[in-house]
């Protein structure tokens, strides 16, 4: 009997449809005494899930579940003192509580960037149900920048496959798993 891998707390047992009425909800972060919390008017769009390196993922998490709101649909409600920028140079000005760490969105200030408009957040911090379900994979090869050994790739991709994420990359998955194995052994993350 082969491992389940697990890739992300909201899909491992499977990818949930959306609710055909969910109207939006609170984000929360972490925190046991005054959590962050961030108000999203209506559905989530592209939903994912991304192994990129930048995204913030649960304890224990291969991947991150990343999707976008309207800017204009996101309104930080309680406690937004907490909040910092985790990299001004980022393209993603994601804002993290300073407390806990949750990633609560991430928002793009260059006009000419072509999200401009959309924030990113993380669904699974909904504090209800029925947010759409991500759609596909991005950035797999990237996991193995955080550590994730490449034997593992094939695997992993024939896990999202299964949840019926498709799973992207620049280049072919083997191309894009030397490229950042290069990365993960330069930056320590892997072994030489």
């Amino acid at each position: 009997m082969s491992e389940t891998i697990g890739l992300h707390p909201s899909i491992d047992h499977g990818v949930k449809p959306a609710a055909a009425n969910f109207a939006g909800g609170t984000l929360v972060c972490k925190c046991t005494q005054a959590p962050v919390k961030v108000a999203i008017k209506g559905q989530v769009a592209y939903d994912h899930a991304c192994g990129c390196t930048k995204c913030w993922k649960p304890a224990g998490a291969i991947m991150s579940v990343v999707a976008v709101a309207p800017r204009d649909n996101l309104a930080v409600v309680e406690n937004g003192d907490k909040l910092a920028i985790v990299d001004p140079a980022a393209a993603i000005q994601r804002y993290a509580c300073k407390s806990c760490g949750v990633h609560m969105y991430g928002r793009i200030e260059n006009t000419k960037h072509p999200f401009y408009g959309f924030d990113f957040i993380h669904p699974e911090l909904f504090q209800e149900s029925g947010w759409a379900p991500p759609e596909f994979a991005a950035f797999v090869s990237s996991v193995i920048e955080s550590g994730v050994s490449p034997d593992r790739m094939a695997g992993i991709r024939a896990r999202l496959s299964g949840l019926g994420l498709a799973p992207y990359d620049c280049l072919s998955p083997p191309l894009m798993d030397a490229i950042a194995t290069h990365i993960a052994k330069a930056s320590g993350a892997l072994p030489s």
